[in-house]
């Protein structure tokens, strides 16, 4: 059996071609019951997000996976092929764990892709679509990607503006979970923001925006996290106090933050410091509020550079990561490889304990008879020597009969390491 990635990305589909063959949860929740009940491709785990939809599958067949990814989405599988990038085993374990790490992400290094696929392995256990193989793959990917997330720089700078704002607020406030958090409207790019500082464990978010309907949607995608709050956008300078960041983004032509409305918050939170993020262009907020004490003051340009260079030491620490990935398959794939073994070699004691017992039979039985004790014992050793020599001999034999020397040489350096460790005294 072997273990095979099957999918595509951001990389090599286009956006409607990844929109056409992306799973939801439930309908992915539903197929994957049917593929329990009688299918011969049922050891299977899918992780489907906005940049990819991958299958990792334990089969003798990928072919089978490539058809079942194409039926399901009724997409001609030659339409798909083109498209379609498949991994076997040690390279496969390689992909996974370079997908759990964010080192195959759009985003290099993106934290959130790693609770996507733990996602994706729950809904498979759920459908009783994991082995224990399979399973114990994932998990030594997730322990990869810890290893890699702990021991590497490469998730730790910020690349985006919505991580950017929640790594500054988490440098200048020691406590983040005691923040209060205001995002003045709510597009996509406070919505990131929101999201991101509502992940890092913020005590509350206040959402003011023009629509009540998009800050009603914003709400509802954060309130399992934090505790959340609408204001109207027209009470924006009264609540200004309440905020110890402030994350502003409204597209507006005038600026909504004046530098007397902040110099007012001020005095009502008798002089605690705040943070301020101008993320609109035009700017939302009175650059003059930087010159008040207390106050940090960040724009669109400050944060882009910041980014940029963060990045750059992202991509220095992905090589970092890379090695460690690569060390780490290898170690799966070995191991894995001395399981297998393991039977081999049981059967092979059980042959030997088979071969050693029929032969001391005969040696007690030659005692009974009377012949001599030394005679029956060298016998016996000679006996069991040749028995047990014999699959040996059969693998030299046959290994310098060979074409490729290479095996041969390579078995009788191992038996000549084996000879020289045993012969060595023991302590």
């Amino acid at each position: 059996m072997s273990f095979f990635a099957l999918g595509v990305n951001h990389q090599t589909a286009s956006v409607e071609l990844r929109e056409q063959i992306a799973f939801n949860a439930e309908r992915l929740a539903a197929l994957l019951l049917e593929q329990n009940q009688g299918s011969s491709l049922n050891d299977l785990v899918v992780v489907s997000t906005c940049n990819r939809t991958e299958v990792y599958a334990m089969t003798e067949d990928a072919d089978s996976v490539l058809n079942w990814l194409a039926q399901v989405n009724n997409i001609d599988v030659k339409q798909l092929i083109h498209h379609v990038y498949r991994y076997e085993n040690a390279q496969a374990v390689t992909h996974l764990m370079r997908v759990a790490s964010g080192l195959d992400s759009l985003m290099l290094g993106e934290p959130q892709i790693l609770g996507q696929v733990k996602s994706a392995l729950a809904l498979s256990k759920d459908a009783e679509t994991v082995s224990p193989e399979l399973n114990s793959v994932f998990e030594y990917a997730f322990y990869a990607a810890k290893r890699v997330r702990s021991e590497t720089s490469v998730g730790s700078h910020a690349v985006s503006m919505g991580y950017a704002v929640a790594q500054l607020a988490s440098q200048v406030f020691s406590r983040p979970e005691k923040l209060t958090v205001m995002v003045v409207a709510a597009g996509e790019m406070n919505s990131l923001v929101a999201k991101h500082l509502a992940e890092m464990g913020v005590a509350k978010i206040l959402i003011c925006n023009r629509s009540r309907e998009r800050a009603d949607i914003l709400a509802q995608e954060i309130a399992h996290q934090v505790d959340v709050e609408i204001i109207p956008f027209a009470e924006l300078a009264q609540n200004l106090h309440r905020a110890d960041v402030i994350s502003s983004c409204t597209g507006s032509l005038h600026q909504v933050i004046g530098y007397a409305d902040v110099k007012v918050a001020l005095k009502k939170r008798r002089y605690q410091q705040m943070l301020l993020v101008d993320l609109a262009v035009p700017r939302d907020i009175d650059p003059k509020v930087e010159s008040l004490d207390n106050v940090y003051l960040y724009g669109v340009d400050d944060l882009q550079s910041v980014i940029d260079e963060n990045l750059a030491q992202r991509r220095q620490a992905a090589v970092e990561a890379e090695i460690m990935v690569n060390q780490l398959a290898t170690q799966l794939m070995t191991q894995q490889k001395v399981k297998e073994a393991s039977g081999t070699i049981q059967a092979y004691r059980q042959h030997s304990e088979e071969v050693s017992q029929k032969e001391l039979s005969h040696a007690l039985e030659s005692l009974q008879h009377g012949n001599s004790a030394e005679q029956v014992l060298q016998e016996f050793a000679h006996r069991l020597t040749q028995k047990l020599m014999h699959p040996t001999s059969i693998l030299l034999r046959e290994a310098a009969k060979a074409e490729n020397p290479d095996y041969f040489e390579w078995l009788q350096q191992h038996l000549q390491d084996v000879f020289e460790h045993e012969r060595k005294p023991r302590q």
